[in-house]
């Protein structure tokens, strides 16, 4: 288990959904290094990529999480977002065939979203 640090965006994403959701969504999200490695047989959990940056998802119900790992093992909870502001940003965005993690890593915008998670303070 790892420390866990949720961003000021990150944050106010979790405080919008309702309580008890909440509460399921952050107990669900258990992060060891086992997670980390690449399994297919594990869904809950992905890798975006995109010119050697690295974000890991977390994929709980209608939600996503999308963390970073820093050096000492803190996780850093970089944006918290419904599955349906996923498929509207895809669908918006005109991304073609492929999973999931594969349309967000070609796509600049996602990346903006990271981005901004990334520099906001931490809570």
């Amino acid at each position: 288990m790892h420390q866990i640090v949720f961003n000021e965006i990150s944050a106010a994403e979790l405080s919008a959904i309702p309580t008890l959701e909440q509460m399921e969504l952050v107990s669900a999200f258990q992060v060891d290094e086992n997670c980390l490695k690449a399994n297919p047989s594990d869904t809950r959990f992905g890798v975006v990529e995109r010119e050697g940056r690295k974000i890991y998802r977390f994929r709980s119900r209608d939600y996503r999480i999308y963390f970073t790992v820093e050096g000492d093992g803190t996780v850093v909870v970089q944006r918290v977002l419904h599955a349906a502001s996923l498929n509207d940003f895809l669908f918006r965005s005109g991304m073609g065939k492929g999973s999931e993690d594969q349309k967000l890593g070609a796509s600049r915008s996602f990346w903006k979203l990271i981005d901004d998670g990334e520099h906001a303070n931490r809570k």
